[in-house]
């Protein structure tokens, strides 16, 4: 399908060599000369045909220099997905960084990227996009009334991905969904309207109607799933957790009841979630120093897959380690170190093995071994830089960065239950118990919480949710559903950076795009997010003391 409107380069991708990835069949192999008929009757006929274009979408999670970069211009932030969850985290209060050359999400850190033609907002809209519209391609490409298993299971990932990505831009372009459902939120494109506002444009749909199509998304999903009776690892052999299971779509679906204040909706899925899933939490001891690389990792639920081979792979520093990782050759390494919140460190208790993903006043992590501890040292890494993530196969100082990407992990459901029982009919009570008993069995087993009302339990879950989920993407939306002001006093921000942002500020939500106001015609800059200044900084607890 071709489009001279919506979305600007996002139609174009799905003609280009985008979607090529480092494993076998990971491209959407049908050229785009052939009509829709052909497609649908091939992948009907050939489900390898369906399974290569889901491929395709998840190599999309990872593209390199796809979005804003062109022939005159490399920008080292364009490499997929990972570029948003870094940029949304650097936009929050628990991951501190720099304003220096090396460190190229600096505008978000300093929040001077509420804007129309920044880099941070096209890769946003741009990445999201590029996946929904291989996501409608895939679905429109499958009968719904199919009763091919394998048919079944790959329509069910093309409806997932689509869901993940308008929740992700659902919470980027508007605030949280309660309280604002008759706001604007974000052009709403399915299979079922692409073609029309292809002609025509399209406007911003509400809050309401962007989470009523994740939801009917997630629940035909979870039904396809159900009737396939097929787990990722039945149609692929390679790296199956790149696609989604059960488990998986169970996890986001709690994700959205979260955001929606559905507190025993979202008890009910996380519960299912922990029931299905065939990992678990990684114990005190795996759980203790650098780690976070491999979706074999056995409380991984979901992640981005990446082989060696992979363009971002072999770039060397434009990929999510080189911008992460304090333990491998990158940007990170070399000065733009990603420190966590000093204030949230504090609040680890010494008997929590999570205190070992970081490093202390002195920079030194009692999860560290001689050798990593050694090169840290060596290069002069900031105090309460990150250790969390480790160098690609452990090794100190690689220079081969093809880490997977964590998209979700088990214990996350673990926070989402406590939360919503607490919140929901069972009350406070269970959800403490949730909580203590899940935190003194895999991170602290010196834990306590009293408890309290249903609030206390939630802001313990919240505060258990920003040590545990640092550097996933994931921080920067906690604060946004729960209205939390973005108060960086006392975490170690520069004087320039010291923030408190009130937790209405439209300076927090990212305005669409330039291009999109040129290419649509249903869209005109009267209906877009207002560009905002950058926060002006506020004294420090140290400096005011």
């Amino acid at each position: 399908m071709k489009s001279k409107y919506l979305l600007f380069p996002v139609l174009g991708v799905l003609a280009s060599t985008a979607l090529t990835g480092c494993f076998d069949m990971d491209t959407l192999p049908l050229s785009q000369n052939i009509t829709e008929e052909q497609k649908v009757s091939v992948k009907e006929a050939n489900p390898e045909m369906a399974q290569a274009s889901i491929t395709g979408i998840t190599s999309l999670f990872s593209t390199f220099l796809n979005v804003v970069s062109t022939e005159t211009r490399e920008v080292h932030s364009d490499f997929g997905f990972p570029s948003v969850m870094l940029s949304m985290d650097s936009r929050g209060i628990d991951m501190v960084s720099e304003n220096i050359g090396y460190n190229w999400f600096a505008n978000e850190a300093m929040m001077n990227d509420c804007n129309i033609t920044g880099d941070p907002t096209n890769i946003a809209w741009g990445n999201c996009y590029n996946q929904i519209f291989a996501a409608n391609a895939a679905i429109k490409s499958i009968d719904a009334e199919t009763e091919d298993p394998t048919l079944q299971f790959y329509l069910a990932q093309g409806k997932a991905i689509r869901a993940f990505d308008y929740f992700t831009l659902a919470q980027i372009y508007q605030f949280t969904y309660k309280g604002n459902e008759d706001k604007p939120c974000v052009m709403l494109v399915t299979d079922l309207n692409e073609e029309e506002i292809a002609q025509n444009g399209c406007g911003r749909s509400t809050v309401e109607e962007v989470y009523a199509q994740i939801m009917k998304d997630l629940d035909d999903a979870i039904v396809l799933l159900e009737t396939s009776k097929l787990n990722p690892e039945n149609v692929l052999s390679s790296m199956p957790k790149r696609f989604l299971s059960l488990a998986a779509v169970h996890g986001l679906r709690a994700r959205v009841n979260l955001v929606m204040n559905e507190w025993d909706a979202a008890a009910a899925d996380a519960e299912k979630a922990i029931s299905l899933f065939k990992g678990a939490p990684r114990s005190l001891d795996s759980a203790a120093g650098p780690g976070f690389s491999s979706l074999d990792e056995s409380d991984w639920m979901w992640g981005i897959a990446i082989a060696e081979t992979d363009r971002v792979v072999t770039s060397g520093i434009i990929n999510w380690p080189s911008h992460m990782g304090s333990l491998n050759y990158g940007y990170a390494s070399v000065g733009a170190w990603r420190m966590v919140n000093k204030a949230l460190y504090a609040s680890i208790p010494d008997s929590d093995v999570r205190k070992t993903w970081f490093l202390d006043a002195e920079g030194k992590s009692a999860g560290l071994t001689e050798k990593q501890q050694e090169y840290l040292d060596g290069a002069g890494a900031a105090p309460y830089t990150q250790v969390k993530f480790n160098a690609y196969q452990g090794v100190v100082y690689q220079d081969v960065n093809a880490n997977d990407i964590p998209l979700m992990r088990v214990e996350e459901m673990y926070y989402i239950l406590a939360e919503a029982q607490a919140m929901g009919t069972a009350g406070p009570g269970a959800g403490t118990q949730t909580l203590v008993q899940f935190v003194k069995a895999y991170r602290d087993p010196e834990y306590a919480f009293a408890g309290g009302s249903a609030e206390d339990v939630q802001n313990e879950c919240w505060m258990q949710r920003r040590v545990e989920l640092w550097g996933e993407g994931l921080t920067t939306f906690d604060l946004m559903r729960l209205k939390k002001p973005f108060d960086r006093r006392g975490g170690g921000w520069d004087v320039t950076m010291c923030y408190n942002v009130a937790p209405t500020d439209p300076v927090l939500l990212y305005c669409i795009p330039q291009k999109e106001i040129n290419g649509n015609p249903g869209f005109t800059s009267s209906d877009n997010n207002n560009p905002q200044p950058q926060p002006t900084p506020v004294a420090d607890y140290e400096t005011a003391q």
